[in-house]
């Protein structure tokens, strides 16, 4: 084999160690990891489990046969210890002075193997006991709350309760951005995207957001799609601190998820998990703003987001 005369290469017979029945085996535990079920690391460990629950032989016995059951070039990362790899595996499924079948032969495993391995796997499933309760310094890396959904829908007129429905953009709340009041927020963002005082005033003027877009289509742009995050990061932080009552709305969400719908926009929206939902991601940016204000944090003053 030549690479473009850069270099040249001669093969001999091929060699491999994965057999048919070993690359099955990897196919098998895919397959179940695909498909939300226990593979056979999964299944060995809860066979240890058993066996250190109850030390009878019998349970040793199918936990020997379930370590057996992972494909062999699995074994060594089904503990994830890269120092240890799965010596502590061998040694406690097949018992003190025996030697495991189907593995490279060795000296039997000692007591004092067989005592440190089982202080090995007791330790472990004291630390995986109590690896829920722990958290991080800076808080918990998930949300406790279950995620929201804001669904797109028609909002012409305010309400005495709107729910959700008021983190919407399109929510009609005014929004006075440089002496300039605007419907909402999605009118004052399409207006921001040109530089034409004529295109900005029809704009503000559109009776609905989408109407408001496709005028701001048609006027001049600016460098939009590099500052847009930007501008709706300090149009959101303006429409809750201009509103309080549905800064409130916002906080009542806690530290949840907020997945919101944009049938126009994958970048703004979810988009049915395909989006990047960058309006649910900066409604949370300002949440937690909110909350830095509610804690005596001190933060830049959002003004009134002039741009």
């Amino acid at each position: 084999m030549s690479a473009h005369e850069l270099a040249v290469w001669r093969f001999g017979e091929p060699r491999t160690w994965l057999t048919p029945e070993l690359l099955l085996a990897e196919v098998r535990d895919t397959i179940d990891k695909l498909n939300g079920r226990p593979d056979s690391t999964d299944r060995c460990l809860a066979a240890v489990d058993a066996f250190l629950a109850d030390r009878t032989e019998e349970n040793r016995a199918a936990a020997r046969a379930a370590y057996l059951a992972i494909p062999e070039t699995q074994r060594h990362y089904a503990l994830g210890d890269m120092d240890r790899k799965d010596w502590p595996f061998q040694v406690l499924v097949t018992g003190p002075g025996e030697h495991l079948d189907g593995t490279p032969p060795g000296e039997p495993a000692t007591r004092e193997e067989y005592d440190d391995a089982i202080a090995y796997f007791e330790e472990r499933a004291k630390w995986i006991a109590e690896r829920p309760a722990r958290v991080p310094a800076d808080g918990p890396a998930t949300p406790i709350a279950p995620a929201i959904h804001l669904y797109q829908r028609h909002s012409r007129e305010p309400s005495d309760d709107p729910g959700t429905k008021a983190l919407r953009n399109d929510f009609p709340a005014p929004v006075l951005v440089d002496g300039v009041t605007y419907p909402c927020v999605g009118h004052v963002y399409w207006a921001l995207s040109t530089t034409d005082p004529a295109a900005r005033a029809a704009i503000r003027d559109a009776n609905t957001v989408y109407a408001a877009r496709d005028r701001a289509a048609d006027a001049p742009r600016r460098g939009w799609d590099q500052a847009r995050n930007a501008v709706m990061t300090a149009l959101l932080r303006a429409k809750y601190t201009q509103h309080p009552a549905l800064a409130r709305i916002l906080l009542v969400t806690h530290d949840a998820t907020l997945v919101y719908d944009d049938f126009d926009s994958g970048y703004w929206g979810d988009d049915g998990g395909r989006g990047r939902n960058w309006t649910g991601r900066l409604l949370e940016l300002v949440r937690s703003g909110l909350r830095a204000e509610q804690a005596g944090i001190t933060l830049p003053e959002p003004g009134t987001a002039a741009v």
